[in-house]
């Protein structure tokens, strides 16, 4: 299994080997290869903000990433991230929701088995996490910041595809994003209490101290959750790179604040 960092006319992503199936297209950005300037530049899918990109250059972005995909971007439907724990499905009646339409919903998690829907969920430090099914036919998007790790947002997305497609856990499989890396995640009490109030003693091999705070490896304890819903180890990718530590590559809201675009993670069912 590997991340494989592509290169289209400039706009650079990453996809993984392990969701490699005629069934899916998908692709992880990095912030290369749009048409933002300032702070936003370039590939940056956030128009909200205390200094607000342009819609234009936004719905272009879109545009240029879907392209290499193989993804048509009237058939995106985004996630609209609250830090919370609601998995959406996802139907028909969603397409284009939140880049043409309007969203009546919020959700961190997206999950459909609808071909020519593509399920879209951002990032700039938290973890995004992509799924394909390739027996039920199903897949799902989910943002996971430290909140949505401690909730068990990942692995209820498991759940959920199983209650709503009958989609098994061993059959699922998953490619964890770039994201914050315990190398730069360094926190007060509250994100290791919240761990261990979530999952008690289980959480201790991926929270450590340093000085008199803690760093906390999110990828790691994501990938411990899945595999204790059920999908084998050999079946979840994770990429390595740290957002905090490729500010050249990635937006860090650690790094960066406010002052910064986002990048995303997109899964799409094929026609």
């Amino acid at each position: 299994m590997a991340f494989i960092q592509q290169d289209h006319g400039g706009v650079v992503f990453h996809t993984s080997d392990l969701l490699s199936h005629p069934q899916i297209c998908h692709g992880f950005s990095t912030r290369l290869g749009g048409v933002s300037g300032g702070f936003h530049a370039s590939l940056n899918f956030r128009g909200s903000g205390p200094e607000p990109d342009s819609m234009d250059n936004v719905r272009e972005n879109f545009r240029r990433f879907c392209a290499p995909l193989g993804a048509d971007p009237e058939g995106l439907v985004l996630s609209v991230q609250v830090h919370q724990d609601t998995v959406r499905h996802v139907t028909a009646a969603d397409r284009g929701k939140g880049l043409t339409f309007p969203t009546d919903y919020t959700a961190d998690a997206l999950v459909t088995n609808e071909p020519g829907l593509n399920l879209m969920v951002f990032s700039a430090d938290c973890i995004i996490l992509l799924l394909h099914d390739p027996v039920s036919r199903s897949i799902g998007a989910v943002h996971a910041g430290w909140r949505g790790t401690a909730l068990d947002l990942p692995a209820k997305t498991v759940k959920e595809m199983g209650r709503l497609f009958g989609a098994r856990p061993e059959n699922i499989r998953v490619a964890i994003g770039a994201g914050i890396g315990p190398c730069c995640f360094e926190t007060h009490d509250d994100v290791p209490d919240a761990m261990t109030a979530a999952f008690g003693s289980g959480a201790k091999p991926f929270i450590a101290p340093r000085g008199e705070k803690w760093t906390v490896d999110l990828k790691g304890l994501n990938a411990w959750r899945l595999r204790e819903a059920g999908v084998p180890e050999a079946q979840i990718d994770i990429c390595p790179l740290c957002t905090a530590c490729h500010t050249d590559l990635y937006w860090s809201h650690r790094k960066s604040g406010d002052r910064r675009g986002v990048q995303g993670a997109l899964i799409g069912l094929k026609p």
